[in-house]
């Protein structure tokens, strides 16, 4: 029977080839679209959902995550970046290895400098953080219809790639 924990980091794996499906389609060149003055540049909302598995690791491991020290990293190309999401989902699966359900209550906490933002059961934090990433990889779904990208199968066909679609 599976355990909460390999529960979650399998839920992370199977959104993890979801994401890098999409990635891995966005040119460079669309980096700078932004579908509204209100929404993010596309190029930041790549970086998002490659960067967001890194906060999955440091949620099991750390006790806090302080965006105003926080390690950023900046790829630049296509490839770097799918490069950045595998890395950092690798380092989030070698967490859940390590993760023992006993640390799944105690408090992870969201701190920008001084400033408490957010504290939470971590177990809570993960689940949110893999939801928040679900999100923001819809968001870009939709960037990647409207910059006219192929849109991946996700949970199911799409539009774009479907094997069923009669010509």
């Amino acid at each position: 029977m599976a355990t909460i924990i390999s529960t979650l980091q399998k839920s992370m794996e199977s959104e993890h080839a979801a994401t890098r499906k999409c990635v891995e389609r966005i040119p460079v060149t669309t980096y700078e679209f932004k579908p509204h003055p209100k929404s993010m540049l596309m190029g930041y909302l790549v970086y998002l959902v490659c960067d967001i598995p890194n906060w999955l690791k440091h949620i099991m491991d750390d006790d806090k995550i302080d965006l105003a020290t926080f390690r950023k990293e900046q790829p630049k190309t296509t490839e770097e970046m799918v490069k950045y999401l595998d890395n950092n989902v690798a380092s989030a699966v070698e967490a859940f290895k390590r993760l023992k359900e006993d640390r799944l209550a105690l408090p992870f906490s969201l701190v920008a400098g001084p400033q408490l933002l957010s504290t939470t059961p971590r177990l809570d934090n993960i689940t949110s953080t893999i939801n928040h990433w679900v999100h923001h990889r819809g968001q870009l779904t939709v960037y990647m219809r409207l910059c006219d990208i192929p849109v991946p199968s996700i949970y199911g066909p799409s539009a774009d790639d479907n094997p069923w679609k009669q010509s």
